[in-house]
């Protein structure tokens, strides 16, 4: 037989037919070498195949048989080689060395048998006899493929979830169970995988989509193990259909949207019923306390006291409206400070003198305590302010007896950062240990079972607190029931 018919029979078989030099750089490549690896004859020749075909976790063992073919003049032996696309599969290589008379040197024959499917329909029968039983306990579905990307053992529970009958989805590409715009990029991460395995957690990895046999996506999440036995390398995948919360996630948004909406109309509605509120109330109380002045004229008795429910009504309303106003600027992040350096004994005093009037009228005795220096603070001038007559305020509306003491002193500095603390104690009614629990809640009101019970709107504590974690501060409560409670407003410097 003639060496140019022996060439023709290597050329025509189906087989990889690939002859290299003694180093590894390719001169020849058949048709069944590009039929099977993906590249032609002028991508192949003169490259080393170790950088074509040879898997980088390969690269050490293919060089060892290279050596061995040399030296030995033959070899059989089976390896995983990479295509073009990236795409693994197993080949059976028998190797020979021989001497090219005419340019007297020594190459390497060697073909190369694709037989990954023959590895696959071995690595089954072997996983589906060891981890079946196991795998069926699962709720989740699990499909084992090997590193070319064929499933060799699929659960239950997958083939009812991609819908495909018992044992059809073995031996199939693991890319199938993904829709088309998945499968390239998949190809190269599955490949990365089994060259770095590490355990992936179900919820850790992207957005991904399952391909059901009759062709409809459904949305998943997969997590991913290594697993090594001595025969091969296996990833384990344990997928899960989300689609029932992915629809839950999407009512979530959809429901967030809609409120998202409804706070900002509820914004604008507030901002402008600010002005369409407070102006008629203002009116009514300002002509209100003209006619109890007796400008244009004197009154019956019966009409003064009917005016002064009237002013009394309209100042509580017009309290009200200004907390809920303020409250919803605090909610909804628009509260502005302007933070200046504010004499604390001025505002505490200028608390007092307002407030006075009010508890000498209850035969209150009204205290105030202030640093013999001083107390200068960089904070918001307003917001301070409101909180210390919200609780000086409730503190005389809520004691019928005896004192309320204000006492202002600088803590401790720690820092460098300046620290002011009020103090509000009072001889009133107390608050059990229950309603301290909810003390600082929006509309909370307590001790309304008394009577006379003070009338008010139930969000000046909750204002308070919230205008003192805008300051960076906070306020706290002692008190006992019938024994009168404290109240303490930490502010630091900002």
């Amino acid at each position: 037989m003639t060496p140019e018919t022996v060439a023709l029979m290597l050329e025509t078989l189906p087989d990889a037919v690939i002859v290299c030099t003694t180093e590894g750089r390719v001169v020849h490549w058949s048709d069944g070498a590009r039929s099977i690896f993906g590249y032609v004859t002028s991508e192949a020749i003169d490259h080393p195949l170790i950088e074509l075909i040879v898997p980088a976790d390969q690269a050490s063992e293919h060089r060892r048989m290279l050596k061995e073919i040399v030296a030995k003049g033959s070899a059989v032996y089976e390896s995983v080689r990479r295509r073009k696309d990236g795409s693994l599969l197993y080949v059976d290589v028998s190797s020979r060395r021989f001497v090219n008379a005419e340019a007297n040197e020594s190459l390497v024959l060697s073909v190369e048998k694709d037989v990954t499917h023959i590895k696959v329909q071995r690595d089954s029968k072997l996983m589906d006899a060891r981890f079946r039983d196991l795998l069926e306990s699962t709720p989740d579905g699990i499909v084992m493929a090997n590193p070319t990307g064929y499933i060799v053992l699929a659960n239950t529970q997958a083939e009812k979830l991609f819908g495909y009958a018992s044992g059809e989805l073995r031996g199939r590409p693991v890319d199938m169970l993904l829709p088309e715009r998945y499968r390239h990029a998949h190809v190269g991460h599955r490949s990365q995988y089994f060259l770095q395995p590490r355990k992936r957690a179900m919820g850790s990895g992207l957005d991904l989509s399952g391909l059901r046999k009759d062709g409809t996506e459904f949305p998943i999440e997969i997590s991913l193990s290594p697993l090594h036995t001595e025969e091969s390398s296996f990833v384990l995948s344990a997928i899960r259909d989300i689609s029932e919360r992915k629809e839950i996630q999407k009512a979530l948004q959809e429901s967030n949207e809609e409120l998202a909406r409804a706070n900002l109309a509820k914004d604008h509605f507030l901002a402008n019923m600010s002005h369409e509120l407070r102006t008629p109330l203002n009116a009514i109380i300002g002509f209100t306390g003209t006619l109890l002045m007796k400008l244009p004229g004197p009154l019956t008795a019966e009409q003064e006291k009917q005016l002064r429910t009237v002013q009394s009504s309209g100042r509580h309303l017009l309290a009200l409206i200004n907390d809920l106003l303020d409250v919803a600027k605090i909610e909804s992040g628009k509260v502005e400070l302007n933070r200046e350096l504010v004499d604390c004994n001025a505002l505490v005093e200028e608390v007092t003198a307002t407030l006075r009037p009010q508890a000498e009228e209850k035969g209150l005795e009204l205290l105030l305590t202030v640093p013999e220096t001083p107390l200068l603070l960089r904070t918001d001038h307003r917001a301070l302010s409101q909180i210390v007559i919200n609780l000086t305020s409730n503190a005389i509306k809520f004691s019928d007896h005896g004192e309320v003491n204000l006492t202002l002193a600088l803590r401790a500095e720690s820092d460098s950062v300046r620290t002011a603390e009020i103090a509000i104690a009072d001889t009133g009614v107390g608050i059990s240990e229950h309603d301290q629990a909810r003390l600082f809640g929006a509309f909370s009101r307590f001790n309304t079972s008394r009577d006379k019970a003070p009338e008010g709107t139930g969000l000046g504590l909750h204002l308070s607190q919230k205008l003192a974690h805008a300051l960076g501060g906070t306020i706290t409560c002692q008190s006992e029931l019938g024994m009168g409670s404290t109240f303490v407003v930490i502010v630091p410097e900002g």
